[in-house]
């Protein structure tokens, strides 16, 4: 832990906006780093300082170490914000921030490898007692692999081991699909993260999925600051995201908490981070995996609590202690999140080009999240999501009110966007009654 006056964000897009924001608040000098064709993107217009690292493709640029190395030496960096994506959960970038002197501003790099590995998260998880799914060990032959199958009983789930975000997943619920699945989840996981290992463990068919938000500093506080439900989702994408659950109470949400920061002491923690959990349809929570970064779906745990949590990350790398206690989170009303992609809206295929007419939504208990601006082109080469759209109200059912209204006012003419998805979502009875969980899309 260092103080530090210059942060790199080693990323783009809204996140990348959003970093600069909090720094500038805090006083801090921002650099934005940016690929060839992201030339004319907003965080290279907002920051005090922009370098161009590389090609578009992001091998050559976002996730091109040595070029992020060389333009935090250049610009006089002394701190990395990673965001969220690309290299934020990089136990090797992060250390080799820290041997060239840079505050990264995140975890140890040791704490990042150490949940990065989903089959060792689960066991040093299940010794502090977190529940989880029953479930297996990496799976490097046939053999271990039916022998796991036969004792967690099908349905079950392959996962990458080092991975997340749907790749490398795999549901099998025979034994005659069980081997190829598992070759693909193999062949899926060694493409996406360079480590072809794979774990079974129990498939929940309809859960729902809820996270908890933690926060630790370096003096051995740590608290969270509630959950957030992510149960609709797309090939395990989440697209809507709030806080809090309609399905967690008082009770329910004190203990999941406590399960939380218990796990994140033994480990001994620090930075922000989120604890995933699958909630079957009896109501029991199992861990699935620890995300140690800033996630996208951070803003609906901030509209509800009113704490900024990327300042809050900028203050734990500085050395600071919390900046609150347990006892001080108040939980206000109920936020919704989501996520606007550059893509049609039927066949969920991108769609990028130029922006040639925008407007976003505003008015009371409204926020946009993003960097796009009327004339802007959105590339094709990265992430499709262009835009959070977030809603705070008292309710539940006002926030999905107010949600309905602000879609309403979105205008982006020249691309198209999952816009009219959100609509019928938010229409939907089961969204209006809080009966979600992650398989809600099929039934639209």
């Amino acid at each position: 832990m260092s103080s530090f006056s210059k942060v790199l964000i080693a990323n783009r897009g809204e996140i990348a906006v959003r970093v600069i924001r909090a720094c500038r608040e805090l006083g801090l000098s921002t650099v934005a780093v940016h690929s060839v064709a992201d030339a004319d993107a907003l965080h290279v217009q907002f920051a005090d300082q922009a370098i161009c690292i590389g090609p578009a493709p992001s091998t050559e640029s976002y996730l091109h170490i040595p070029a992020l190395i060389a333009a935090a030496e250049i610009s006089g960096a002394d701190a990395v914000h990673p965001g969220y994506g690309f290299l934020a959960e990089n136990e090797q970038f992060a250390a080799l921030c820290q041997k060239c002197g840079l505050t990264f501003i995140g975890p140890p790099p040791e704490l990042i490898g150490l949940m990065g590995d989903k089959v060792v998260a689960r066991k040093r998880m299940s010794s502090s007692g977190v529940p989880l799914l029953p479930g297996s060990q990496a799976l490097d032959s046939e053999a271990a692999l039916r022998e796991a199958a036969a004792k967690v009983r099908y349905p079950l789930i392959l996962k990458a081991s080092a991975g997340g975000g749907g790749r490398g997943m795999k549901i099998v619920r025979s034994d005659a699909e069980l081997v190829p699945a598992w070759t693909k989840a193999r062949t899926e996981a060694a493409a996406a993260f360079g480590n072809p290992e794979v774990y079974l463990e129990r498939y929940v068919e309809r859960p729902r999925h809820i996270e908890i938000q933690v926060a630790a500093d370096s003096h051995g506080n740590v608290v969270h600051l509630g959950e957030r439900e992510c149960s609709i989702q797309r090939r395990h994408q989440k697209l809507v995201e709030e806080a809090p659950s309609p399905a967690l109470d008082a009770k329910q949400r004190a203990e999941l908490g406590a399960t939380a920061v218990e796990a994140c002491k033994a480990i001994g923690y620090q930075n922000v981070g989120t604890l995933e959990f699958l909630m079957d349809e009896d109501g029991s929570c199992y861990f699935m995996e620890m995300n140690t970064r800033i996630q996208v779906e951070h803003t609906v745990t901030e509209m509800v609590t009113g704490i900024d949590l990327v300042q809050e990350q900028l203050r734990i790398a500085q050395g600071e202690a919390l900046s609150f206690a347990q006892e001080d989170i108040a939980f206000d009303g109920h936020a919704i999140e989501v996520r606007i992609n550059a893509e049609d809206p039927e066949t969920y295929a991108p769609w990028p080009g130029q922006i040639n007419a925008l407007n976003l939504p505003g008015g009371f208990g409204v926020r946009v999240d993003t960097a796009i601006y009327q004339g802007y082109v959105v590339p094709p080469h990265y992430d499709s999501m262009i835009a959070k759209l977030v809603v705070h109200a008292p309710t539940r059912a006002r926030a999905v009110d107010r949600l309905r209204r602000a879609l309403s006012e979105v205008i982006v003419e020249g691309i198209r966007t999952n816009v009219p998805l959100f609509e019928r979502i938010v229409d939907h009875a089961d969204f209006r009654e809080g009966r979600l969980d992650t398989a809600f899309l099929a039934r639209l």
